[in-house]
Order: structure tokens, then C-alpha cells, then sequence
């Protein structure tokens, strides 16, 4: 049995390794996808264009949900966070604007 449970415990903590890497990863990728879209909103802000482009956003989120369907994980999950951040990326727009 003590060796079941010190399996269990080098298996643990070798998925937890890799969701702290993954973590990693989402971060840096929501920072670098961050800095693109405050260059949108600064162009958008120049160029008088609305802080939103519905058209565009349920294109994403139409996208998204596929991708998550390809990448096994629930849509209607996916599409709540998508949907997070482009609230997001709009409030940014919308202060670049002001």
C-alpha cells in the first residue's frame, strides 16, 4: 500500500507540473494577445472606429466554439471565457477613447 501511495503522489505531482507550465503558457498568451489588441483600440481610438465590432466578436466566438469541440473541452465554456475577454478588450477601447 505505501508504495500505491507513493505513486499516487509522483503522478500528482507530475500533473500538477504540467497545469503550473500550462498556466504559464495561458498567462504569457493573454499577455501577448493583450498587447495586439490595445494596438487595435489605439487605432481604432485615432481613427474615430467603435470600440466594438459585434460582426467580428460572434465570428470569434463562433470559432471558438469549434475549436473548443476539436480540442475536447466544452463550448459553452469556451464561450464564457471568450466572451470574458472581449468585454475586456472593449472596456480597454472604450478608455482608449475618452
Amino acid at each position: 500500500m505505501p508504495d500505491d501511495i507513493s505513486r499516487a503522489a509522483e503522478v500528482l505531482a507530475s500533473h500538477r507540473d504540467s497545469i503550473d507550465r500550462l498556466d504559464a503558457i495561458l498567462v504569457y498568451t493573454l499577455g501577448e494577445r493583450f498587447k495586439h489588441t490595445q494596438a487595435v483600440g489605439r487605432l481604432k481610438a485615432q481613427h474615430d472606429l467603435p470600440p466594438s465590432d459585434p460582426a467580428r466578436e460572434a465570428r470569434q466566438i463562433e470559432r471558438l466554439e469549434w475549436l473548443a469541440k476539436e480540442a475536447d473541452l466544452d463550448p459553452e465554456f469556451a464561450k464564457k471565457f471568450l466572451n470574458f475577454i472581449i468585454s475586456e478588450v472593449i472596456r480597454h477601447h472604450e478608455k482608449l477613447q475618452r
